[in-house]
Parts: C-alpha cells; sequence; structure tokens
C-alpha cells in the first residue's frame, strides 16, 4: 500500500493533488511545527499579468504546531480573499460552478489553520472526484509520538507502519532531505512523484501573456473544470 504525508497547505497547487491521486492513504501531517512565510497560509493565484499571494492571518507562539496555529480575525481578510478571487476569475469558464462553495469555505468560522486547509483540500478532492482514504496526524498520533521533534525519516517510516503501507510517496524535494538508506533498511520502498504540470488557457492569455504555472489549483479548477476530464486536463490522472 502507498502512502504519502505532506502538512496541510491552503489552497495547494495542482502538484499536492496528484500526490494524493499518486498513493492509498494520504496523511495530513498536522502535527509539525508552522512555518511562516511558505505554503500553510497562503497562496499564490493570477493576477492580471502576474501571480499574487493570496493569504489567511494567523496567530501563533513560535513553535505551535499548524493544529495549534489560529486564524486572526482582526482584519476583514474574508472579504478581500473572495473580491480578489471574483475579480480575477469571473470570467473563468468554471466560474459560477465552483466559487460558491469555494466562498462558503472562506466564510466559516474555522477553528485552526490545519482545519480550514484540511477542508480546502477536500473540496478540491470532491470536485476533482479524487478518492484516497485521507487520514488526519493528530486524530492517529499515539501518546509520546513526537512529530515536532523527530527527523522528517523517522517520522515518515513511524507513520507509515501505523497506516500499514510499504511505499513511501515523495515529492521531488525529499531527495533533499530524506535518509534513503534508512527508510530501505526499515523495509519501506521509496518512491518519487514524478508530476508534469501542464499548460492551459488561463485568464487574460488572450492578451498572450506567458502562462503562469504552479499557482494554486484553484487557478487549474476554475479555468478547466473538475471531475475526471478535468483531472486527465490537468494530468492529474
Amino acid at each position: 500500500m502507498k502512502c504519502a504525508i505532506h502538512q496541510p497547505q491552503f489552497l495547494p497547487w495542482l502538484g499536492y493533488l496528484h500526490k494524493i491521486v499518486s498513493c492509498d492513504v494520504f496523511v495530513f501531517l498536522d502535527t509539525v511545527q508552522f512555518k511562516k512565510n511558505e505554503f500553510q497560509n497562503r497562496n499564490k493565484i493570477r493576477v492580471g499579468d502576474e501571480s499574487r499571494w493570496i493569504t489567511v492571518p494567523v496567530s501563533f507562539n513560535f513553535g505551535d504546531t499548524i493544529r495549534e496555529t489560529k486564524i486572526s480575525d482582526t482584519t476583514n481578510w474574508r472579504h478581500k480573499m473572495k473580491s480578489t478571487l471574483e475579480q480575477n476569475y469571473r470570467k473563468a469558464p468554471y466560474f459560477e460552478e465552483y466559487s460558491g462553495n469555494l466562498f462558503n469555505l472562506i466564510d466559516k468560522k474555522w477553528n485552526d489553520l490545519a482545519e480550514i486547509n484540511i477542508a480546502t483540500v477536500k473540496w478540491f478532492m470532491e470536485a476533482f472526484d479524487i478518492r484516497t482514504r485521507i487520514i488526519v496526524a493528530s486524530e492517529m498520533r499515539k501518546d509520546g509520538d513526537d512529530d515536532v521533534n523527530s527527523s522528517p525519516t523517522d517520522r515518515l517510516i513511524s507513520i507509515c507502519r501505523d497506516v500499514g503501507a510499504d511505499v513511501y510517496v515523495s515529492g521531488q524535494g525529499g531527495k533533499g532531505y530524506l535518509e534513503e538508506e534508512k527508510i530501505d533498511k526499515s523495509d519501506i520502498k521509496l518512491e518519487y512523484q514524478n508530476y508534469l504540470h501542464p499548460e492551459y488557457r488561463q485568464c487574460y492569455t488572450y492578451r498572450k501573456e506567458m502562462f503562469h504555472s504552479n499557482l494554486s489549483a484553484v487557478d487549474g479548477l476554475l479555468n478547466c473544470g473538475g471531475g475526471r476530464e478535468g483531472s486527465r486536463r490537468l494530468n492529474l490522472l
């Protein structure tokens, strides 16, 4: 059985969804430390000729896990985010079909960052008809497990054993930090994901701007549609 493990991200890119498709069980690693200025509380969309961030503001103390990181409501970020999405994607072919549910997710009062992130991933999975089994690490880890301080390799070996997986699917970035020999000795096979990002017609491409890749998957969904057909267009299958 193949397993992939990743921190829950906000409206993640297509490669994140491809990793989910590539395995039998996917674990949301919400028990590790929150990292500022990465993709845990923000992602990029296309705004005119540029790629720009949309961000969920958070309140946290150093060392807090993603599950412990709270959403900050000191500003009206929800209205700003929805307005930005509408202004830049209202002419996308599938905006009307998917924007309502997306805006409902943004409007909901979430307890913590992990919760909204997992909800957006589940929304993508439903939209693209992705049926991989998902597990939330904080709901499965045993007393004494230390995902914050353990090494990435020891952590993934432990989780793979917990879910009964004998194959671990890693992103290409894992080549820079995973201890491959230790994984091999644990009798878990290591596979690296190979995702080929497609090019497709984006909003504004009628003005012949260069294609913008590695955006939030919301760009692909609103421009190419969902279901199995949308998944094929976006190289998720």
